[in-house]
This record gives C-alpha cells, sequence and structure tokens, in this order.
C-alpha cells in the first residue's frame, strides 16, 4: 500500500474514531450533566427598589427524557433552593412523549418531582408547546397542586420599596388560535385588570414572541424583560458551525443567551430535558441564574 494511502486510511480512521467518542459523549454523558450558569443582566433604567433582583430560570424540563429522572428533578430542586431566589420561573415543556404518545414520565410525577421550590416572591409557571399536546389543562392542574402558579395571560405585581415589578405569564404562541394582533390584545387585556405602573417581565415559552410583543404589536412601554426557553440552545453546539439545527423561525438568532431588540431585553436559557434527538453537545442542561441591574 502507497504511503499516502496509509496516511488517508489512518486518518479517517480517527475521524471516524473521534464521531463516536462524541456520540458517545453526547449521548451518555452531556444529557446526565446540571450546571448552574450565572448572568448579570443589564437592562436600561431598571428600577432602583430592583436592583440586583435574582431570578432562576428553568424550562423544558422533558420528565422522562434522556438524563431526566426522578432523581434528577430532586436534584434540580435542590440546586435552585441553593440560590436563595427572587423569584424562580418555569417556562414550559414539563412533558416528553414517546413515539406511541404516550409520556415518558407521568406528568403528576414530574410535578411531584419539582415539588418543593421556594423563592422570597414566589414560583411562576407557564405552558409550553408539548404541555399543549399533551393536555394544558392537565399539566397546570398538576403544577397548581404542588403549589406553583400556572399563568396564561395573567399578571403579578411584586411590590418592593414602593416601586411595582409586574409578571406577565403569556400563553406559548403554538397554542394561539385567534392570530398575533388578538393574543397581543389578550395580553394588554391581563396587563389592563391589574397595577398599571411598574416594569414588566414577559414569561413566554418560545423566544419567537420577542418581535411580536415588541414591534407593532408592542404590548407595554414597561416591558423590560422577556423570559423564554423552547430552543434548547440547539441541543448540539459545534465550534464554527454553531447550532446547525434550531427550532425557531429566527434560526440561530434566538438560540440561547441574551439579546437585545426593539429596546427590550430577553434571555434564553438552554433548559434541562431533550427532545426529539436524546443528544447534547456542548449545550449541557442548565440552571440559568440571572441577576438584573440598571444598565445604560
Amino acid at each position: 500500500m502507497k504511503p499516502w494511502v496509509t496516511k488517508f486510511v489512518f486518518g479517517l480512521g480517527l475521524l471516524v474514531a473521534l464521531f463516536f467518542v462524541c456520540l458517545a459523549y453526547s449521548y451518555f454523558i452531556e444529557p446526565n450533566r446540571l450546571v448552574v450558569n450565572k448572568t448579570t443582566l443589564k437592562i436600561k433604567d431598571w428600577k432602583p427598589a430592583f436592583e440586583g433582583y435574582k431570578i432562576v430560570v428553568l424550562s423544558d424540563i422533558h420528565g422522562g427524557s434522556n438524563g431526566v429522572t426522578p432523581a434528577r428533578l430532586r436534584e434540580i430542586v435542590a440546586k435552585t433552593n441553593e440560590q436563595d431566589a427572587d423569584i424562580v420561573v418555569l417556562l414550559g415543556d414539563y412533558v416528553s412523549e414517546r413515539p406511541d404518545d404516550s409520556l415518558r414520565m407521568p406528568v403528576h410525577e414530574v410535578a411531584d418531582g419539582l415539588a418543593g421550590i421556594t423563592a422570597k416572591n414566589g414560583v411562576y409557571a407557564v405552558l409550553g408547546n408539548h404541555d399543549g399536546w399533551f393536555g394544558d389543562e392537565i399539566v397546570a392542574r398538576e403544577f397548581d397542586r404542588v403549589g406553583y402558579r400556572m399563568m396564561q395571560n395573567e399578571v403579578v405585581t411584586i411590590t418592593r420599596n414602593g416601586s411595582n415589578l409586574r409578571i406577565l405569564g403569556l400563553k406559548d404562541i403554538m397554542r394561539v388560535t385567534n392570530g398575533w394582533q388578538e393574543f397581543s390584545k389578550d395580553a394588554k387585556r391581563a396587563l389592563s385588570l391589574g397595577d398599571q405602573t411598574g416594569d414588566i417581565i414577559a414569561l413566554d415559552h418560545n423566544p419567537d414572541m420577542l418581535p411580536i410583543i415588541t414591534g407593532k404589536q408592542l404590548i407595554s412601554p414597561d416591558l423590560k424583560l422577556m423570559l423564554a426557553g423552547h430552543t434548547h440552545g440547539g441541543q448540539v453546539w459545534l465550534p464554527v458551525f454553531g447550532t446547525p439545527i434550531v427550532p425557531s423561525s429566527y434560526g440561530q438568532k434566538y438560540s440561547y443567551g441574551h439579546v437585545r431588540e426593539n429596546d427590550v431585553d430577553m434571555f434564553v436559557t438552554s433548559g434541562i430535558g431533550t427532545s426529539i434527538l436524546p443528544f447534547r453537545f456542548m449545550m449541557p442542561p442548565e440552571i440559568a441564574v440571572l441577576t438584573i441591574v440598571r444598565g445604560d
């Protein structure tokens, strides 16, 4: 065999071996990790009364998916409580379906596994598309049972030192049948029913809502921050290429992390579980801990 052929075969063998090592890592190791990622968000004109406000963000639990066992749910609760958060938000997709549409983990087990999360100003939740496909009301009922408020176009007002902070929980856009304009009207209607002052943090499962609620259909000039999940950070991140597949109409733009658009900030978490494919690579399951401070 010629020397160049030997080198080619050897190099090809190394590449194949590396591929299978990465594949094994992405199935057996990374989905079983759980990292706590801490981020400081600088938000323009943020109220001094809420300077340093700490929010823990959990999303896309997908109970029963690769790595998301009952033990993992208890670990999530323990690590979340260690953060001593002002609020904890749960951003949807609590269930995971098998190919025959049965659940990998019953929804009551997911809710029981996540029970016990505490925060100074409460725990608030919204629903995701997988929850809707299974049954919004079933999922909402189980989380209400363990003491977490499931918000569907609702507002909670938190008051500190005379200033208000409004938490707006939005319905998942994939469950909306009355169009973008009506969706924005529903959000505005929810805001009109409570306090009319205070910055707004919007909770929505899908980051694709950002240009809708901050553009022509702006729900309020007081909207400062949106928190979202859904994308899983693409589940796979590759050097140079980034995230090849993102479940978003905007590609990698809203895949993960801090985004600022139309003078509103958004943070997208990579979430906990997996969906469609049971792999994660360079995008581990996370508990996102956000500290909000005033910025320019």
